[in-house]
């Protein structure tokens, strides 16, 4: 059997080709992207779960591997690796946020700690709802569905020339629209009850002056904060399912635009 090198060539291409999208959506998406795991460890999922598809892949164009167009191919596989790690890293983004939001109607906006997943400073709270949202996300298996939809993508958007459209784009552009908005909507409930609670600190003021409001109000209106936080914890299995299942459906329309 003779090899030549323009076969060896075109099945190292086809190789790459793969690699570069499953290896940048590996380098955003949430727990495998975190930078408490090491590069190389990512890499290796992303040789070894390429080396899995490789043989049930769509067929890959033929072209000149070493030149322009080839390059083009690359920078496109991980612009769409990154565009799916991205809609997957904003499910934990959403709870974040609404926990940063909680913080500051708490008093515990200025407790702040390093996210050692990000490498940036959050606050506590939203730390613990992070933590609270992946644990979640694993139970159920949502790392699985989103690899799930990662690998259907070869099929709804094959390698090729053709990368992901612009309408795509837009959609992505308003979907962080709907992220602010989906935040906001968590938070709204603990919000409201305590903008209550500093509304009734308001009346008892009004009504005997001689309560100091700043030395009664911070520790009771932390203390309904917390209660509040911790009665809304059941609603965090469904609402997580909800979200990755929104997520997935949202990466599926963004690809076949």
């Amino acid at each position: 059997m003779e090899v030549t090198d323009a076969q060896i060539a075109s099945w190292v291409s086809h190789f790459l080709w793969p690699f570069f999208r499953i290896a940048a959506f590996f380098m955003v998406m949430p727990i495998i992207g975190a930078q408490v795991v090491p590069m190389r460890i990512r890499v290796g999922l992303s040789f070894v779960l390429t080396t899995a598809l490789y043989p049930i892949l769509p067929a890959m164009p033929i072209i000149e591997v070493v030149g322009l167009p080839s390059m083009i191919i690359i920078a496109q596989q991980i612009v769409i690796g990154v565009v799916m790690g991205f809609v997957v890293l904003t499910i934990l983004q959403i709870f974040i946020l609404a926990g940063q939001t909680i913080s500051m109607q708490m008093g515990l906006g200025f407790a702040s700690m390093v996210d050692p997943a990000n490498g940036v400073s959050v606050a506590v709270l939203s730390q613990w709802y992070q933590v609270l949202v992946t644990l979640v996300f694993l139970a159920i298996n949502g790392h699985l569905v989103m690899i799930e939809v990662m690998v259907d993508s070869f099929t709804m958007l094959p390698v090729s020339d053709q990368g992901i459209q612009q309408g795509a784009f837009f959609a992505m552009a308003e979907f962080g629209v709907w992220l602010f908005r989906a935040s906001l909507m968590l938070a709204l409930p603990a919000i409201s009850a305590l903008l209550l609670v500093n509304l009734t600190f308001g009346v008892m003021t009004r009504a005997a002056p001689q309560l100091n409001v700043f030395v009664l109000g911070f520790p009771i209106t932390m203390l309904a904060g917390l209660v509040i936080i911790w009665a809304s914890y059941w609603a965090a299995l469904p609402m997580v399912q909800e979200l990755v299942v929104e997520h997935a459906d949202f990466i599926r329309r963004i690809l076949t635009f």
